[in-house]
């Protein structure tokens, strides 16, 4: 017997996505603004923000057409991956060459991790509200 999964998320977690999104890409964008940095330092970890979205949004896009059948190239399945891994390494060691207080390197983190879970998140809800529905 076939029966359909809709996979639609429920509208809490739509919201809850988008709310973790917002919430840290806002927070780290203000912690630049107010941050006493040159600069050039501002944009290298603005530039860090926005490659870590766009990564983390093609590593799950690929990986979910993977499971799902649809072919991915290895190209530029290794490429999102390579992404993903590189923005995350990248603000490692930004930070840690920082001359910023421990509390503030951990805001930048947190707010970063945020950002990424909450695209990854809405990117998720995005595709799961798209009207395919699957058969079990």
């Amino acid at each position: 017997m076939n029966r359909v999964i809709s996979r639609k998320p429920s509208a809490a977690f739509v919201g809850a996505s988008w709310g973790a999104l917002l919430l840290g890409a806002t927070a780290f964008l203000i912690g630049l603004w107010n941050a006493d940095m040159l600069l050039n330092e501002k944009g290298y970890y603005l530039t860090l923000l926005l490659y870590g979205l766009f990564a983390a949004v093609s590593v799950q896009k690929s990986v979910r057409d993977r499971m799902e059948g649809i072919p991915v190239t290895g190209l530029y399945y290794g490429l999102a991956w390579f992404s993903m891994v590189g923005a995350l390494l990248l603000l490692f060691v930004g930070l840690w060459n920082a001359q910023l207080l421990l509390s503030e390197k951990g805001f930048y983190g947190m707010a970063f991790a945020l950002s990424l879970f909450g695209a990854i998140a809405v990117q998720k809800n995005t595709r799961d509200s798209s009207g395919r529905d699957y058969e079990d």
